[in-house]
Formats: C-alpha cells, sequence, structure tokens
C-alpha cells in the first residue's frame, strides 16, 4: 500500500498494551474447534487487525479523528476452545476490561461471548445485559457456537436481561424459539428491522435494559449473505453492511456498554475482495466512532 502522511491508516491506531489505562482495548480469541460447522475463524483476528490498514482514522460524518482517542491491543487467546482455555480468555478479557473503558473481543467462533462475558463481569453478570445482534438464539444444548447464550443464563445471567435483535427465518427451531420465549428474552426480529431504524431499535433496547451494564455480541451472520460470504450460517436476507454499521456506532455511543465480541467470520472462506473481513474492520471503527461521541 502506498503511504500518505495527511491520511493516516487506522492500523496505526493499535499499539501493544502498556501498563496504563486506555480508552478501547483490543483482543482477539481464536476460538474454532466447536463450531457447529467447520471454520477458520481462529485466523479471522490477524486478518482484521490487517485490513484496518484500508481504512483512515476520520469519520466524515462526525467531523471526529479517531487518533483523539487510546487504543490498546491485548494479543489474543491462542487456545480458546476447552474449559482451561476458557479460563485463559476469561483472565485475558478481565485483563483488558479493567484497563479500559471499553473492550473489543474478536473472534473466533460465536462461542467466546461466554467466556469474555464471564470474564468481563465476573461476579456481577447477574446484574448484567446481554444484547446479541445474531440470526440464532444461541441457546443449544452443549458446548459449541450456538450454545453461548444457554451458558450464560445457567451462569447466572437472567433471561429477562437480554434482547436478541436480528433473528431470523428459517435459522431456528420451534424448540430454541420456545426456550427464549421461557427464559424471557426479548427479541427483535430481522423482520421487524425491515420497518424500522437502527435508532428505534437501540432505544428500545437500552431502555428495557436501562439499569444494565452491557455485553454486546455481533455475529457477523445476521448481515445478508451477499455482504459476509465468509460466514458459515449468514443465510441470504439479513441485515445490510450499512445496517450492521449503524448499530455498531450506536451500541459504541451507549454508555452502558462495556464490551462488545465480533464473531463467525471464517478468514479463509472469504470473497477474492475480502469483504466480510473489511466490514469486520469497520465494525470496530464504527464502534469506535460511536464511543468518540459518548457525551
Amino acid at each position: 500500500m502506498s503511504e500518505d502522511a495527511l491520511w493516516p491508516r487506522a492500523a496505526s491506531l493499535l499499539e501493544q498494551a502498556g501498563a496504563g489505562h486506555c480508552d478501547l482495548g483490543l483482543f482477539g480469541v481464536l476460538a474454532s474447534e466447536t463450531s457447529l460447522s467447520a471454520t477458520g475463524a481462529n485466523a479471522t483476528p490477524a486478518e482484521i487487525r490487517v485490513a484496518l490498514a484500508r481504512y483512515s482514522t476520520y469519520s466524515s460524518t462526525q467531523d471526529k479523528d479517531l487518533r483523539e482517542l487510546s487504543f490498546a491491543d491485548y494479543g489474543d487467546s491462542e487456545t480458546p476452545d476447552s474449559p482451561d482455555g476458557e479460563i485463559m480468555t476469561m483472565d485475558l478479557a478481565k485483563k483488558v476490561s479493567d484497563n479500559s473503558r471499553l473492550s473489543i473481543a474478536l473472534g473466533g467462533d460465536n462461542s467466546i461471548t461466554y467466556a469474555v462475558m464471564r470474564g468481563v463481569f465476573g461476579d456481577d453478570l447477574p446484574s448484567a445485559g446481554l444484547i446479541t445482534f445474531d440470526a440464532h438464539h444461541d441457546l443449544r444444548d452443549g458446548v459449541s457456537n450456538g450454545s453461548p447464550v444457554r451458558r450464560l443464563v445457567e451462569a447466572g445471567l437472567p433471561g429477562t436481561s437480554i434482547v436478541q435483535i436480528g433473528i431470523n427465518d428459517f435459522s431456528n427451531s420451534p424448540q430454541y424459539a420456545s426456550r427464549a420465549k421461557e427464559l424471557g428474552i426479548h427479541v427483535i426480529s430481522r423482520a421487524t428491522l425491515r420497518n424500522r431504524t437502527a435508532d428505534s431499535v437501540m432505544d428500545e433496547t437500552l431502555s428495557k435494559l436501562q439499569d444494565k451494564k452491557l455485553h454486546v455480541d455481533i455475529d457477523m451472520d445476521v448481515c445478508d449473505r451477499s455482504f459476509v460470504p465468509a460466514c458459515p450460517a449468514a443465510a441470504p436476507g439479513g441485515i445490510s453492511a450499512d445496517e450492521l454499521r449503524q448499530f455498531a456506532f450506536l451500541v459504541g455511543k451507549a454508555k452502558q456498554v462495556r464490551s462488545v465480541d465480533i464473531t463467525e467470520i471464517d478468514a479463509l472462506a472469504d470473497s477474492a475482495d475480502g469483504r466480510t473481513i473489511r466490514l469486520g474492520a469497520l465494525t470496530i471503527l464504527e464502534i469506535a466512532g460511536g464511543f468518540a461521541a459518548r457525551s
């Protein structure tokens, strides 16, 4: 890539984590082995970091340069796909959360949501809240990328403190939909989103969870498959890349949000133009842009 001193690349925002406190702390979780479909999602955090170089640090909409924020890269949880690996992920998530105002975890498959949220909130999990952007409920039995929400509920997170945005038709079963209802999970379906603005959806969500500190799970398969060909479970008819970027900005802007994860991109299965990885990188930047807009 050519270099221009007057066009700073977003990759320059990431620095090795030091002893000081930062605005945004980033770390990777290389989970893939318990995925319900074969995936190379463990390769994704490194690719997203590289893709940040394709974008600048400047939001023209906000007239804001993200270099005004402090970032730190805490590296990766490299072997997270085991009970011991989950403990190491929890420890890393806690470290990042303790040293940043907002932490962002890069998956890896969606199984990471369990360990990341447990690490960030610890004993405060029962008083926390969870927002998922996902086509799926993730309430399956067992341990996989289809079970993190169920596991969090079993660990003490109340179902009534969960909002699921983007649940799509023909991506779930009646049994798991019933489980969501029984747990008191608030669902805003993909069909509902067609007639709503991102702002109104987030206003509803944050109002419902207004007394909670929040973790947000952004499973990229909430998007239409044409935008995220590297997401194994993405279906035609999900939300657009632009809608996802709007939601990511609003997530970053919400003061209640303490941590975010971005999951389910298989870097080894992306299109030739790298569109899924690029959208993952832009999701980070939109979150950061929203954070910069916090009042």
